[in-house]
């Protein structure tokens, strides 16, 4: 055991004193400085995590208002579809009564025609007759008694035919 008396080995035995003593306050310090920083990632962590959740609920919600923006303007189209269907069938409604309007108001000018032209023919006819009549009768009948009596057959005859 002599080297127990020996200065390097004191000097040995007390540099692993010294070493000990200040490994320990070094390790807590290297330590808490490694837990901050473990503690500090881990707070980025979560903050990421609830940055990352908050973004996919906000996505979420914009989808969701894009569906529903979607979907109402489908509503809308549909509705202006049967609009649109709507106010069609009511124009051909409305065309076909107008045509119709026309075409009687055709047929009541064609009627109305039609009577103008049997009265006129009629007219016609009635003054050929008289006409022919007075003639007949003026180179039949002679003397007063013929003339009186064409006179008065002239003058009834009008009323007669009419």
């Amino acid at each position: 055991m002599a080297f127990l008396h020996d200065p390097t080995f004191a000097v040995l035995v007390a540099f692993i004193i010294f070493i000990g003593l200040l490994l320990k306050p070094v390790k807590k310090a290297l330590t808490g400085s490694l837990d901050a920083k473990i503690d500090q990632i881990r707070s980025e962590v979560d903050e990421a995590q609830k940055l990352r959740e908050e973004a996919q609920a906000t996505l979420a919600a914009y989808q969701r208002q894009q569906r529903d923006a979607i979907e109402e303007v489908e509503a809308l189209l549909s509705r202006a579809q049967s609009e649109a269907d709507a106010h069609k069938a009511e124009a051909e409604r409305a065309l076909e009564a107008s045509l119709k309007r026309q075409e009687q108001q055709a047929q009541e000018k064609i009627a109305q025609a039609e009577a103008n032209a049997v009265r006129e023919i009629r007219d016609q006819a009635i003054d050929v007759a008289i006409a022919a009549t007075s003639q007949l009768l003026t180179e039949k009948l002679s003397g007063e008694a013929g003339d009186a009596l064409i006179a008065q057959s002239i003058r009834d005859l009008p009323g007669r035919l009419h």
